[in-house]
């Protein structure tokens, strides 16, 4: 009896043993398309048990930098961390913020740094531009995805995980687009004022509350299947956010395990409701465009569609014209 009872044993743990050998050759290992693929090999490696199959990332963001700016933050820790979401062909655009608003020497005593975030593009050549572009003026980033509107998620977590990994000790983030103006001196002195106390787990910019576009035809168009629930939660619209840099890598540790979508400014949202983070509804945070007039952008801090040449119109005479009044 003792004999068979040995053997049954032996033959369970064999049995068990394969089995778990089986499902680490065959479980895949990312969710994502396009991500390289990790060797069977080394996957085998790898212990499997319940409590890592739990933990592991749904979204692992395990793309690699092209280029980078490691050193931005560490002689002079930034007041403010400004993220421009761009395209490898908008050159005129990032030059014109950068001789506008994107200043980093705008304001004296207060660090400044301005960053533009690409993707891979499928053209060498534009690559390549780029690749000297950065040489030249060291504010740019770039990963290894595909520079495409569906990948603008991908392109803000790597602004997210740039900010946690190099630029923890910030005090704010700006994440806005390449078509945006944006006025600094209400962003700085009314809204975020560096005299006092910087706020933790703060974000803000214009609140939308709304839900998913199910027209096919629509830009902002939202599957059943990969978004079931009728009401998205509240976000900010991604034409312009700001939020304390702690909250940087809350949002990217969050986005590690939760479903990626592809409409950024949702996505943001959906991790801020999972972190109990509430963004703050800010007036003076447009996504639209509006006319020029002096007295009108005074009052705000975000302009949508803003072409380059105006950019440099409405800032010279901004600037040429502070002592007026409105």
């Amino acid at each position: 009896m003792a004999s068979k009872v040995s053997c049954l044993y032996i033959l369970t743990v064999v049995c068990w043993a394969s089995a778990l050998w089986y499902l680490s050759i065959t479980r895949p290992t990312s969710s994502y398309t396009g991500h390289r693929q990790v060797s069977s090999i080394s996957i085998a490696r790898k212990n499997v048990s319940f409590g890592n199959i739990r933990t592991r990332p749904i979204n692992p963001h395990s793309f690699d930098f092209l280029i980078n700016e490691p050193n931005k933050c560490e002689k002079n820790v930034p007041f403010l961390v400004i993220l421009i979401s761009t395209t490898h062909k908008e050159f005129d655009a990032r030059q014109a913020i950068r001789e506008t608003w994107g200043d980093e020497n705008n304001f004296k005593g207060i660090k400044i740094a301005t960053l533009f975030l690409l993707g891979k593009n499928a053209d060498p050549v534009l690559n390549q531009m780029v690749e000297q572009e950065s040489q030249i003026f060291h504010d740019i980033i770039v990963e290894d995805f595909i520079d495409s509107y569906h990948n603008l998620t991908l392109k803000t977590l790597m602004g997210m995980r740039w900010i946690a990994t190099f630029c923890s000790k910030a005090k704010y983030v700006m994440k806005t687009d390449s078509d945006i103006f944006v006025n600094m001196d209400n962003l700085i002195y009314k809204l975020l004022k560096p005299n006092t106390k910087p706020r933790r787990r703060y974000f803000t910019g214009y609140v939308i509350n709304g839900g998913p576009i199910r027209d096919v035809r629509s830009k902002w168009y939202m599957p059943r299947d990969l978004y079931p629930d009728s009401n998205y939660p509240p976000f900010c619209s991604g034409t312009g956010y700001i939020f304390s840099a702690d909250v940087a890598e809350l949002i990217y540790k969050t986005s590690l395990h939760t479903r990626l979508l592809h409409l950024e400014d949702v996505y943001v949202g959906l991790c801020l409701r999972k972190l109990g983070i509430h963004p703050f509804q800010n007036s003076g945070f447009n996504h639209w465009k509006m006319a020029y007039s002096l007295c009108r952008y005074r009052r705000v801090i975000t302009v949508h569609q803003i072409t380059p040449e105006e950019m440099h119109r409405i800032w010279n005479d901004m600037s040429s014209k502070k002592h007026l009044r409105c």
